[in-house]
């Protein structure tokens, strides 16, 4: 055999060889893709996104799309050459499977922790979203979790209304444990309360709940290395009543970070007129009830995904900024905005064509 041939054939076969290896060799990296991208004016799976009842809404035009990523599952372990394609791929990310899924979390936690943060992300959207339009919001402090085992087990439940500690007015969810850590563990604390089962019944009726009643608990001590503070095992969190009919409809999507857009398609069709002047924008963040945008996690996937939908402009978080401007898309331009109020300026810009001072990301911000 010429020694050319034979030297062909044995790089041929140990090319073979490790590709062969290639497939085999698992490697703990997952993958991040584009995700779908959904107008939050329009419909989806044959109805509308955002669907609103009790109040008049305005027809809308143009787009405001809340963006996504897709994720390799927890329990799919990625090959070699899966992995060396993906780094290779400009529309996809690899990064380390504790990355999505850290501390040993399963598929089924993460499905359900992301499934809790897009519903809070949907209460905080329309609160922000009302806020914004000056329409009244009621609000009240809650029993969001009771720890199995705790000392409020049994006496206290999710949903029941917090209305002070120890005869002290609860405002917000901190009050909560400032006033309970005042105790030294084994100390009893009075919580007075609305039951949920009556604020239940209340906010059906548009009502306010009236009955409230006294909880003693007696306090234990936290697991906390070396603080030893006296707890009672529940988290508080924040519930609202709106003064009308607000749904979101969208499955299958998780996590907080369509909160932004929300808030912004809320707003469009509670009002006259269009944010957007007909133009195609998307979008991510999360949003507080007080309409501060927060920073999110794949954001250069999202870019990818919004302008294959054919986006023209991003808004993007402040803090997401840096990340997003170094390796923008060719014919997306990226809108930094830190608050609701924010994106808001820049729609009217975006929409009456007033783009040149648009707010910029930049690779240092």
């Amino acid at each position: 055999m010429p020694r050319r041939t034979a030297t062909m054939l044995a790089s041929t076969l140990i090319l073979i060889a490790l590709l062969c290896a290639g497939v085999f060799i698992k490697v703990p990296y997952s993958e991040m893709s584009p995700g779908p991208t959904v107008n939050t004016l329009g419909d989806h799976d044959g109805e509308p996104v955002l669907q609103i009842s009790g109040r008049k809404t305005y027809p809308t035009t143009g787009h405001l799309n809340m963006t996504t990523v897709r994720v390799t599952s927890a329990d799919y372990n990625m090959n070699l050459v899966e992995a060396v394609y993906g780094w290779l791929a400009h529309d996809s990310k690899i990064v380390p499977h504790d990355t999505l899924y850290p501390d040993g979390k399963t598929e089924q936690q993460s499905t359900q922790e992301n499934a809790e943060e897009f519903s809070q992300s949907q209460e905080s959207a329309k609160v922000s979203a009302l806020k914004e339009l000056g329409i009244p919001v009621k609000s009240w402090v809650i029993v969001s979790t009771v720890v199995k085992g705790s000392p409020s087990e049994g006496r206290l439940h999710a949903g029941d209304v917090i209305k002070a500690v120890d005869g002290t007015a609860v405002k917000a969810p901190d009050d909560v444990a400032k006033l309970v850590t005042k105790h030294k563990p084994g100390q009893k604390t009075v919580f007075t309360i609305v039951p949920a089962k009556e604020q239940a019944a209340a906010t059906k009726e548009h009502t306010t709940a009236t009955v409230t009643k006294d909880v003693t608990i007696t306090t234990a001590k936290s697991d906390d290395s070396g603080t030893g503070r006296a707890i009672v095992g529940i988290s508080a969190g924040i519930d609202h009543t709106f003064p009308f009919t607000i749904d979101i409809k969208l499955a299958d999507v998780g996590g907080p970070s369509a909160g932004l857009m929300f808030s912004l398609g809320i707003v469009d069709k509670l009002t006259p007129g269009n944010l957007t002047g007909g133009k195609f924008v998307a979008g991510t963040g999360t949003i507080d009830d007080n309409g501060k945008v927060g920073p999110i996690g794949g954001i250069d996937m999202k870019t990818v995904g919004a302008r294959n939908k054919g986006a023209q402009y991003f808004l993007t978080p402040k803090d997401n900024c840096a990340e997003a401007a170094k390796d923008t898309p060719d014919g997306l331009r990226l809108v930094k905005v830190d608050t609701l109020d924010d994106a808001m300026k820049a729609l009217k810009d975006i929409s009456a064509g007033r783009t040149s001072d648009l707010p910029k990301c930049t690779v240092k911000n």
